[in-house]
């Protein structure tokens, strides 16, 4: 095998965050073999595009990427187009078909290939994080903990693509959150298919709870922030732990998915609407403080005007902090798609569109209420009007809210302030007190 002697590398990094990982970690093993990384497809002599496959927009931006960069390729402003992911390992027979102008594709979990047919050299290392180079700001990461997922939602093809659980031992898991904490990290945003699943698959039995006792130790790290927990599987161990330990901030990402018992039954949640708002009320009882994100779907095939009444009704009882709404559309190869898409296109952009006002409702009172508060504030970056953008523990990165400060703080640094102003998505603070940090 010979290596590809063009040395600029450009990463495009289509989907979730989990995927995100997956790139940061094939430019580690880059980088470790003397490849520049850049930023612009049009400097780089290689181009790589890990893609996402899941819902049909995420779908046809990575035939867009995949397109235009192929016409770099065509005009030879690129040498070697590497197409990877999602999207690649499900749909490879076809695109090799379609896309003669890529060089090569590969599927989720490649690295290993990948570097393999970039370099020339054999890359065989168990642990995955090894190699891995940061594409988030410096002061947070995510830490994927799980590839795959056993749960079968009738709605999801992410087992298709990606595989059943693999959870990776704790002592992994805590040796790059350490690595990552000595780097610099002091947010660490833990990440899977369905985090409360963790560990079910180890031979040595584990559970997210004792993870999270693990990462608490983590010196250096300031906030533990949990995403993807299904709410079937929320265990009232984990639960306890936003009480117990210091450093695991009060917010949950947790996907409700609906509010019908009908709908949810479909969707093969393995939970009721009654047994959501019981896992509900025992985060709030155990941390009044709080912040419960969410996401639906609206749509699904057989929901009936009652069924979205029932889930509006859910959204506007429950409160929830932070929420997303997606409309349906079909996976091929999921239970879903043998149901019948009943539900017109208008009616699904009609219902999510409803439920986002809704939620602009709530998250307007809830922003309103914070005014005159004291609020810690990590500073992400820089508007180009020298304002600085920061984030309260209720809010994860690009997903969430933020807090706008007037001048230029060091990006990475916990402030103090005073909420002064509030809009559905985006509060205004005064600093309070501040010492800069000193390395």
């Amino acid at each position: 095998m010979n290596k590809i002697d063009s040395n600029n590398v450009c990463m495009i990094s289509l989907g979730c965050a989990k995927n995100l990982v997956d790139s940061e970690i094939l430019i580690g093993g880059l980088k470790q073999e003397s490849y520049d990384i850049v930023q612009k497809s049009d400097d780089a002599d290689i181009l790589i595009i890990n893609t996402c496959g899941f819902l049909d927009s995420a779908r046809e931006e990575s035939v867009d990427v995949i397109l235009e960069a192929g016409e770099l390729k065509k005009s030879k402003q690129v040498e070697k187009l590497v197409v990877m992911g999602c999207f690649s390992d499900r749909y490879s027979s076809e695109l090799v078909e379609e896309m003669p102008e890529v060089d090569a594709f590969f599927g989720t979990d490649d690295h290993a290939q990948v570097l393999s047919y970039l370099t020339g050299k054999s890359f065989t290392r168990e642990d995955p994080d090894y190699f891995r180079s940061l594409l988030t700001p410096n002061h947070y990461a995510y830490l994927k903990i799980a590839e795959g997922c056993d749960n079968g939602c009738s709605f999801c093809s992410i087992p298709i693509m990606r595989g059943l659980q693999k959870s990776q031992p704790v002592e992994w898991n805590v040796q790059e959150a350490q690595r990552l904490a000595d780097s610099g990290v002091k947010e660490l945003l833990v990440i899977a298919q369905d985090t409360t699943s963790y560990g079910w698959d180890l031979e040595v039995k584990s559970g997210l709870h004792n993870l999270f006792d693990e990462l608490d130790k983590i010196e250096d790290l300031e906030w533990l922030r949990l995403h993807y927990a299904h709410p079937a599987h929320l265990n009232r161990k984990m639960i306890k732990r936003f009480k117990s330990l210091e450093k695991l901030i009060p917010y949950i990402d947790m996907p409700v998915q609906h509010g019908s018992d009908k709908i949810l039954k479909s969707m093969r949640r393995g939970l009721a609407s009654d047994g959501i708002k019981k896992r509900i009320d025992e985060l709030r009882n155990i941390n009044a403080d709080i912040a419960l994100r969410t996401s639906i779907i609206v749509g699904f095939p057989g929901e009936t005007d009652e069924d979205y009444k029932e889930l509006y009704d859910f959204v506007e009882e429950i409160q929830f902090d932070r929420l997303g709404v997606f409309t349906y559309s079909e996976e091929e190869g999921t239970h879903g798609a043998t149901l019948k898409d009943d539900v017109p296109k208008k009616v699904k952009t009609e219902r999510m569109d409803a439920i986002m006002m809704l939620q602009q409702g709530i998250n307007l009172r809830k922003n309103e209420a914070l005014i005159g508060s004291r609020e810690r504030v990590l500073i992400d970056f820089h508007s180009e009007d020298d304002t600085s953008i920061g984030r309260t523990y209720r809010d994860a990165p690009e997903v969430d809210n933020s807090v706008r400060i007037d001048g230029k703080l060091p990006i990475g640094d916990f402030v103090d302030v005073k909420i002064t102003q509030a809009s559905e998505y985006d509060m205004k603070g005064e600093i309070l007190t501040y010492e800069p940090e000193t390395v």
